[in-house]
């Protein structure tokens, strides 16, 4: 059976990434933990630049509650890649997020994945609706 293709035409933002050294694991590949540390940074700096997140003092914060990967083929470094954004569900106070990775300038996806994000208080640690800057910047990347 083969894998769902994801395409680069699929995504709505994209952030790109350049690999670094120990990304690399003994296999001479990127190991698979280092593809959420991807997805995480892109939903970041999404969420930072066109968003507003203030990730030191603002009262929200977003906590990464359920999170996985598929992997079709191998990176390494010294790769430049972008990682495809966009946003599955947005929900009250959660969004699950789509991503995939792609070597730059490639159609097809090397892996791709899901996480889920929580928008709570920082000082409770309990979930509030997603703050409305966030929210429109969010509902850009919604799926058709």
């Amino acid at each position: 059976m083969n894998p769902p293709q994801h395409l680069r035409g699929d995504y709505a933002h994209f952030q790109p990434i350049t690999t670094r050294w120990h990304d690399n694991d003994v296999y001479g590949h990127v190991n698979n933990v280092v593809y959420y540390s991807y997805f995480d940074s892109a939903v970041n700096t999404y969420l930072i630049e066109v968003g507003g997140l203030d990730i030191h003092e603002g009262e929200v914060i977003g906590f990464v509650v359920s999170s996985s990967c598929d992997y079709f083929a191998s990176i390494a470094f010294p790769e430049r890649i972008e990682v495809g954004l966009r946003v599955g569900k947005l929900g009250n106070s959660s969004v699950q997020y789509e991503l995939a990775i792609f070597k730059a300038g490639e159609e097809e996806a090397c892996a791709a994945g899901r996480f889920v994000h929580v928008f709570v208080d920082r000082a409770s640690n309990r979930p509030v609706s997603i703050p409305d800057p966030l929210r429109t910047a969010l509902a850009r990347l919604l799926r058709d």
